[in-house]
């Protein structure tokens, strides 16, 4: 099969081609998208670009050696016309998902950085993409992710590009996800060039927001981005055949053509990089090291590490201290990146741009849960990137005409398809209203009077929110599409509010208070915020989980700023449940903002378990919940509401 047949094939659906590959041609941030990336751009026919002003290489491949000799790889794009007396200001991306692909018998056109390399160098800026120590074709190995070698490694590149002749000692940068947080880590180092950066859908606290939310083990992703990352590390190119499901003729084609992460130009024969992947047989397996964690303060592999140690929040006061502005975004349905970016809004004094829409990870799909799938995303991709760019143009052009954007929260309220603006959060004009759970099912704004009412629920552990949920899109940036959540609501212990009389608004962070028991010494308990229109469809809005062991709500003073109770998931706050004993379990729901209409119903659903998510706790057995709904155990919503 011919590189133009691949293409063809992928485009016809003959072979399987993720969407997020089709809208998202410039973006590499994850080893999945890379994978539907690279297959596309193989039947691209581009006529190679000759001729350059300086005496330089378009692209180059290299080796920089760091302070501690470790030779790290990166990818250097100028622009076609750079001039020799020439200054310009650098962007950098630093990855573990391999900066590029070997390509045999390619022009440069076809690597797939091209575009966005393309759109940066004719905007006046050197694009900088490189391969974090120990992955892609750097030396070096992974004790665990975001070591402090690795991001002392991007502090030295830094420093590195401003020494080049061409720039101008201006440097900048930016990241989705796994890149993001190795960009706000390269923020504390304060390497001085170092101007400005972008972190896009990140995780500001790994623990709570993507891998232990509410203490409970999101073993599906874990699992999932611990395997990739090994397959990666391996350079093993029959990923491709196996993720794109090719077979014979077509899975030999493709390998003919990727022949792995891409080498330097220097590394004719390969031996580096056969040097270098045998180093990474050291790297941490991290699903197997965050089996092992049940506590935030629980080390993180052999060495002693916790996840503490390389969170942005642990840096707070040196990235404070740095004073580089910080554009921010992220989405209310992409795990918990709304939610640290608010914290990190009112948690550092640096100037922030923070803007918070209805997307998946990455921002390339519109995931508005009352639009149908494949709706246009609000702004256009191509928005998205110019107003990154006009970011950096801020702070990095010396001829800078665009005023510094000003620190605020941009977010997008769904349900009413607006943008608003805020510097406070919640909002002006926003207050918290209580709903309690009532008799039959009800949801009420009125406490209860009664005495010893109750609920009893048998977890159901068959039980889930589905493949298409806020936490498998962080899995390669696929859509989040929850659909009628009605048939997964008789699965679980749902109130349900009488209609609306008026149109409510709800934007922050909902915080729900259950009283219950439990036959088991453990658990986890799921919260959900829904809206059930007149037809009886049930909507996904935002959901909130806590293991019952790290109930405990701490006295102490919060790392970062938090919205509503603080859990500290330390070891000494372990509290296991005593069985029949009723308990108070109070915690937050991720963040949202939504206009629910006149005439729909609000809906919280309670679970103990996500089967295609999470990991079950009790490990076996069948125990009962009981939800308590009395004026002694008034279990209740909290919701953020303006004007109502």
């Amino acid at each position: 099969m011919s590189h133009r047949a691949i293409s063809r094939a992928i485009s016809t659906g003959e072979m399987q081609h993720p969407q997020p590959f089709k809208r998202r041609s410039r973006r590499l941030y994850a080893f999945f998208c890379a994978l539907g990336l690279i297959l596309a751009l193989l039947g691209a026919q581009v006529p190679l670009q000759v001729g350059f002003a300086f005496d330089l290489p378009r692209n180059q491949a290299l080796y920089v050696p760091m302070s501690d000799g470790t030779k790290i790889a990166l990818d250097l794009w100028l622009p076609a016309d750079l001039k020799p007396d020439a200054r310009i200001p650098t962007v950098m991306r630093m990855t573990r998902y391999w900066r590029s692909f070997g390509l045999v018998d390619l022009p440069m056109e076809s690597d797939p950085n091209y575009g966005d390399a393309r759109r940066w160098n004719e905007a006046g800026y050197a694009l900088v993409i490189v391969d974090g120590r120990g992955s892609g074709a750097s030396f070096g190995t992974r004790p665990h992710p975001w070591s402090e070698r690795e991001i002392e490694d991007y502090a030295e590149i830094v420093e590195w590009i401003a020494r080049q002749p061409w720039s101008n000692g201006k440097v900048g940068s930016f990241g989705i996800s796994y890149e993001g947080n190795a960009t706000e880590l390269l923020a504390a180092r304060h390497p001085e060039p170092l101007k400005a950066i972008a972190v896009q859908f990140n995780n500001f606290d790994p623990y709570t927001q993507l891998a232990f939310p509410g203490g409970v083990f999101n073993e599906w992703f874990v699992r999932q981005w611990s395997d990739g990352n090994q397959v990666l590390d391996a350079n093993d190119r029959s990923f491709i055949c196996v993720i794109q499901k090719l077979t014979g003729e077509s899975c030999e084609a493709a390998k003919a053509v990727v022949t792995g992460v891409k080498p330097v130009d220097e590394d004719a024969d390969g031996e580096l990089l056969k040097a270098a992947i045998a180093e990474r047989r050291e790297n941490l397996n991290v699903y197997e090291a965050a089996k092992d964690i049940t506590y935030r303060d629980d080390p993180f592999g052999d060495r002693g590490d916790t996840l503490v140690d390389f969170s942005p929040y642990h840096f707070r006061e040196e990235i404070s201290k740095s004073g580089i502005p910080i554009f921010a975004r992220a989405s209310w349905f992409d795990a918990g990146t709304a939610r640290g970016a608010l914290s990190r809004f009112f948690t550092y004094d640096n100037p922030q741009t923070v803007t918070i829409g209805a997307w998946n990870h990455g921002g390339n799909f519109d995931s508005n849960p009352y639009n149908p799938p494949r709706h246009s995303v609000d702004p256009p991709f191509s928005e998205q990137l110019d107003e990154l760019m006009a970011f950096f143009d801020a702070y990095l052009q010396d001829d800078a005409e665009t005023t510094p954007p000003p620190s605020e929260i941009r977010y997008y309220t769904v349900g009413a398809d607006e943008w608003k603006r805020s510097t406070v959060w919640p909002p002006e004009g926003v207050a918290m209203r209580s709903w309690y759970l009532a008799p039959d099912g009800g949801l009420s704004p009125e406490a209860p009077t009664g005495d010893r009412a109750a609920d009893p629920y048998a977890v159901d552990f068959a039980a889930t929110t589905g493949t298409d949920n806020r936490w498998h899109t962080q899995a390669g940036g696929k859509d989040v599409v929850y659909g009628d959540r009605a048939d997964a609501d008789r699965h679980l212990l749902t109130y349900t509010s009488p209609p609306l009389t008026e149109d409510v608004e709800i934007t922050g962070d909902p915080a729900i208070t259950l009283y219950l028991s439990s036959t088991a010494t453990d658990g986890a308990f799921y919260a959900y915020l829904e809206d059930v229109d007149e037809g009886d469809r049930v909507t996904y809005l935002s959901e909130g989980q806590l293991r019952a062991l790290h109930r405990q709500i701490s006295s102490e003073t919060p790392p970062y700023r938090i919205f509503g109770p603080y859990h500290s998931f330390e070891r000494e706050a372990g509290m296991p449940l005593k069985p029949g004993e009723v308990t108070k379990v109070s915690f937050s729901l991720f963040p949202i903002s939504v206009l629910l209409k006149k005439g729909h119903r609000l809906r919280v659903a309670i679970a103990g378990h996500d089967a295609d998510t999470f990991a079950r706790y009790p490990t076996s057995g069948h125990p009962t919940l009981t939800i308590r709904r009395d004026r002694r155990y008034a279990s209740k919503i909290e919701l953020p509401v303006r004007g109502f």
